[in-house]
Parts: structure tokens; sequence; C-alpha cells
């Protein structure tokens, strides 16, 4: 047998027994003569501070030698780390019949119903660890061993998660959702976001009956809305309301929407002249980023397509020419034409206009003013010199009659 083949047959063979150790430790830790079972969490998380409910029921082994009777007398307990309790009696932190326990735990559930649902009041991290549940029942004794609890306490509380349910494009309704991990329902954490706010948070209790916090909007989206920061953050009452403690989570909108502020800018700027070469540039916001931009002429014939890009370079053949031209910018969502070239868009060349018109204005204002004065000399300073004789006469003639 070769080097290999003995070696395959060691490691087989090692495989094997592991498998059967490890078998063997599953069937130890939980017996087939086992009498007691319970329903709830295998694990479950707590703040430190706060208290922790913990969802229960139970059901017997019917095979057993005893089983649960709901008629007679039940007390409840809850042993840490071990089942071994006759080896270390501080391991049972709580027995509903004692009055004073080691830890501060009530059952709230009815036993005489199956329901061993139970409360940890502040809770600590000295708490993390491992807990089985024990009925005792008159003859009915048992302990859980197959449904260890493993309960991890911590200083910080996680943080509250975002959830957007919804296609994340304009004109689209989502539905986003903060919520909060809530290991004590009956000191619920507070809920607030940068959203508008709800006029309340909501707890909801989840299908292993533990709960959640959660606060709730749903809105239609817009261009707007892209790159919008969501910050929902959870305060937690601590140390019976004494102190709070805060988780923070964030996420930013993504939204995709159909090209918007399409436009155009001319390069050089100012007057531009016939035979001179003039850039067209088209410019436009839109996500996801467009993918073409399309240069469009106006002719007798109807637009025409003459380049792609989003730059444009042609030789100006008239002053107005250069108002035929507009752009369309387009990517997966639509698209967005611009409006055509108007030079009153352009700063530079409107001011050049407008200066010129004011002077031609004022220009023509003195023109006409010169104009009249000199007609009104012409008329006044031109008389013939027998009409000023005659109205020399005329003037003595009324002296001399008044007289």
């Amino acid at each position: 047998m070769s080097v290999i083949s003995v070696q395959s047959v060691k490691m087989v063979t090692a495989i094997v027994l592991l498998s059967v150790f490890l078998v063997s430790g599953a069937l130890a830790d939980c017996p087939e003569e086992s009498a007691l079972f319970i329903t709830a969490p295998k694990q479950m998380e707590a703040l430190s501070g706060s208290c922790l409910q913990i969802p229960c029921n139970f059901s017997s082994n019917i095979n057993a030698q005893e089983t649960f009777d709901g008629t007679r007398t039940t007390f409840g307990v809850w042993i840490k780390s071990s089942t071994r309790v006759a080896k270390n009696l501080n391991n049972v932190i709580f027995n509903s019949i004692r009055k004073n326990n080691i830890y501060p735990i009530s059952l709230t559930g009815d036993l005489s119903q199956k329901n061993c649902t139970t409360l940890f009041s502040s809770v600590n991290t000295s708490y993390t660890d491992k807990y089985y549940f024990r009925i005792e029942n008159g003859p009915f004794l048992a302990t859980a061993i197959c449904d260890p609890l493993q309960i991890t306490v911590k200083d910080s509380p996680p943080r509250p998660s975002i959830e957007i349910s919804g296609d994340l494009k304009e004109k689209q309704s989502v539905t986003i959702t903060c919520s909060a991990f809530t290991p004590c329902p009956h000191s619920p954490p507070e809920l607030t976001w940068t959203l508008q706010q709800d006029p309340h948070n909501k707890i909801e209790e989840n299908t292993d009956r533990t709960f959640t916090t959660k606060i709730q909007k749903t809105f239609t989206l817009s261009d707007e809305h892209d790159g919008f920061i969501i910050t929902c953050s959870a305060r937690y009452p601590v140390n019976e309301g004494k102190d709070v403690k805060t988780a923070e989570e964030r996420t930013t909108l993504n939204v995709s929407y159909a090209p918007k502020d399409t436009s155009v800018s001319i390069s050089p700027s100012g007057l531009v002249s016939a035979g001179s070469r003039v850039n067209l540039t088209c410019s436009s916001r839109a996500n996801p980023p467009v993918i073409r931009y399309t240069w469009i002429k106006t002719s007798k014939d109807g637009p025409v397509s003459v380049s792609e890009g989003d730059f444009y370079s042609f030789k100006v053949t008239s002053v107005t020419d250069i108002e035929d031209y507009y752009c369309v910018a387009t990517n997966d969502l639509g698209n967005q034409t611009s409006s055509r070239i108007n030079n009153a868009d352009n700063p530079e060349f409107g001011a050049v206009v407008y200066v010129t018109l004011k002077i031609l204005g004022i220009v023509a204002l003195y023109s006409t003013i010169i104009i009249f004065e000199w007609w009104f000399r012409s008329r006044c300073c031109n008389k013939p010199v027998k009409d000023a004789v005659e109205a020399d006469y005329v003037n003595r003639v009324i002296e001399i009659q008044a007289s």
C-alpha cells in the first residue's frame, strides 16, 4: 500500500471518529428521555441598563414517566451557565417560589397555560451567558436542557436599520422604514429622522414574538431627492429613564431621473459676424448620466439632426443662423430638449445690444432736438422785411387811436 493510501485511510478514520464523538456529545446534551422543551429565541441581545423580555412557551414529553399538569401548583426556574445545579446552587438565578432572587426577574407568562414568558430587569454585561428554563410541577420536575438560550448584554445599542421598498426612480412612490430592535417593549426606543416626522413610533411584534420599533414614511420621488441623506436615530432610555443611549444609521438616496436643465452655451461670446466659427456646448444633469447628445437644426423642411456629442462647431452664414440650433440630451429614462439658442441668453452679447440700442436712442433724441431747433430758428429769423415794416406801422396806428 502506498504512503498516500495509508494517509488517506488515517484521515477517513479520524473523520469517522470525530463524527461519532460529536454525535455522542449532541445526544448527551439532548437525550431522548428529555422531559421538557421550550419555544423561545436561541439567542437574544440586550442593552445594559435596560430590560429584556423573553418570549417563551413550553411543552412536556408525552412519553416521560411524569407529565405536566396545569391544575397543579407550578414554579418556574431559570438556571445560568449549566444545568448541574447540585455543584453550584448560585447557578439558580431565579425561582418563582422565592421572594428574593439573585437576578431581578419576573415571570409574566401564565405557567398553567404553558406560557413561560419572562422579564429580566436592569440587565448588565455580567448577565451575558447561557440560560436554561426549568419547571417544577408536583412530581413533574424537568429542565429544558435541549433548548438553551444565549443572552448577550452590550453597553451600546445596535444601529437602527433603514429599508426602502419601491423603485428609486422619479415619479415612483416608495416607503422608507427605519427599524430598531426592541428587547424591552416596556421601555422602547424613540426613533427620529431627517424626513418629516411621523406623529408616533409603532411597536410591532415579530414572528418569534420579539419586538421591533419602526418609523415609516411614503412619498413620491423627484430628481431633488437624489443624493438626499436620511439619518435615523434611536434613543434608548436606560437606568429607569434617567439616562439615554443613542445609536444612529444613515443612507443616501440614489434616485434615477431623466435629463433636467438641458441648455446650450456659445463660444466665443459676444457679437457673432457672418463667416466666423461658433462653438456650441450642450449640458444637462441626469441619473444615470446622459448617454447621448444630439444637435438639431431647424430648416424649412423641419428639424434635421446634424451631429452627436456635447460639443458642436460650425461656420456662421448669417447672424440669425445661430438661432436655428438646439440640442437633445438622452439617458435610459428619457430625454429633454434645450430651448433654441437665443442671443439674449448670452450675457455679453445682450449687454452689447443693450448699450448699442441705448446709444442709438440718445443719438436719435439729440438729432431730433437739433433738427427742431434749426427749423424753429429758420422760421423766426428769416421773415421778409416788408412784413416787419407793416407790423411796425400797425402798432403805431393802434397807439395813436388809443391816445
